[in-house]
């Protein structure tokens, strides 16, 4: 089956360092990305929210489970999905990159379908979602950009 992407695109006015944070810690998801719950699993073996960590997030009717695969304080974050979706492969990369005024947000995902067929619905229903993270993400901070779509 084919790859799929998701792409989004924002820029916040905070610091990379502060966002990083936010990312990292999923026991602040519940206050600034609309999930009942976050927290850690495993702490990561270094860091408790590095690498090795698993994290265990609820939003309605969907409990992810998401092992840290990079954790590069404060430029680059990255996961993959152990369960929650009916796809496989999934990978998450954020990208905090600083630019005047602020941090340029890229959260890039990949993904397969574990249903033939199925990758553009996925696809489409992902890319909500992650814009919708982005979105909360950036709005914590004033300067809000507009979203912009897959690159």
């Amino acid at each position: 089956m084919k790859q799929q992407t998701v792409e989004v695109v924002e820029t916040a006015s905070a610091p990379p360092e502060v966002l990083f944070a936010l990312i990292a810690d999923p026991a602040t998801w519940p206050g600034w990305a609309g999930f009942e719950s976050g927290g850690l699993e495993r702490p990561g073996p270094d860091t408790p929210f590095g690498v090795g960590a698993i994290r265990r997030m609820r939003r309605g009717r969907t409990t992810g489970r998401e092992e840290v695969v990079r954790y590069d304080e404060p430029s680059h974050f990255s996961y993959e999905l152990l369960s929650g979706l009916p796809v496989k492969d999934y990978r998450g990369d954020v990208t905090l990159e600083p630019v005047d005024g602020g941090t340029r947000v890229t959260w890039h995902s990949t993904f397969q379908p574990k249903v033939p067929l199925t990758g553009w619905i996925w696809r489409r229903g992902l890319q909500r979602f992650v814009g919708e993270i982005v979105a909360a993400l950036v709005s914590q901070h004033a300067g809000r950009s507009a979203p912009h779509g897959p690159a």
